[in-house]
């Protein structure tokens, strides 16, 4: 499978947002307007009619919406009560049931970190458990859950890190230092495109990330002395 870049032109079937930091990178922003169909959490959906958008759906248990909020905007809000899920999954389940396969999650990092780390790892959950192929996009970059062997567009000095999810054999090709089948989170990330692609080969889940600007080097280190 090829894994293209996102910038500002991509269309998008779905995006999920949540209540986390509202996006400003332009490419993010982008994607928020250029969405066919947006669908809030709970309280993302009034942070997103004050920024001027209106969501089709707000989804979630409600406890962050005030009565007023929940009366005024009833024919969009959609209230599933149990905690077995968190709002985020509540939203990606709305999606899924309207045949929707490629969802795009803006605003699930910032505020709290435990609530970042997990809509993060809830992307290897949504691939291999709901067979969705979502990206999870930051500020900074964005996130693709992948397994098998797999194709990345890239450029030079594009900052990449990887997370292992279960792999015991683990390759690269394309990147500035190889790839093995890390054991622990952190030994897969800080990496580096040296070309316009990368290839992961893996025998199961990984995560990706990938960042909008590549690498800004230091003019000494060109220098040859």
């Amino acid at each position: 499978m090829n894994y293209p870049l996102i910038d500002e032109n991509n269309q998008v079937e779905a995006v999920i947002l949540g209540d986390g930091d509202f996006p400003v990178h332009p490419v993010a922003t982008a994607l928020l307007h250029n969405s066919a169909y947006l669908c809030c959490c709970d309280g993302a959906g009034r942070r997103c009619i004050e920024h001027g958008l209106m969501p089709n759906a707000i989804v979630g248990d409600g406890d962050s919406l005030s009565p007023d909020f929940i009366r005024r905007y009833c024919n969009i809000i959609h209230l599933i009560r149990e905690q077995d899920d968190n709002d985020l999954t509540k939203a990606t389940r709305h999606c899924l049931a309207r045949g929707i396969q490629r969802i795009v999650y803006l605003g699930t990092t910032g505020k709290r970190e435990d609530h970042t780390l997990g809509n993060i790892v809830l992307m290897i959950r949504y691939m291999c458990e709901f067979g969705l192929q979502p990206t999870l996009v930051t500020d900074y970059g964005w996130f693709v859950p992948a397994s098998g062997m797999n194709i990345f567009d890239s450029f030079l000095q594009q900052q990449v890190s990887i997370f292992n999810f279960g792999c015991t054999d683990f390759r690269s090709e394309g990147l500035r230092w190889p790839s093995f089948p890390y054991q622990s989170l952190w030994q897969g990330t800080l990496n580096e495109s040296i070309g316009d692609s990368f290839t992961l080969y893996g025998d199961g889940s990984y995560l990706v990330f990938r960042t909008f600007e590549g690498k800004q080097n230091n003019p000494k280190d060109f220098l040859i002395e």
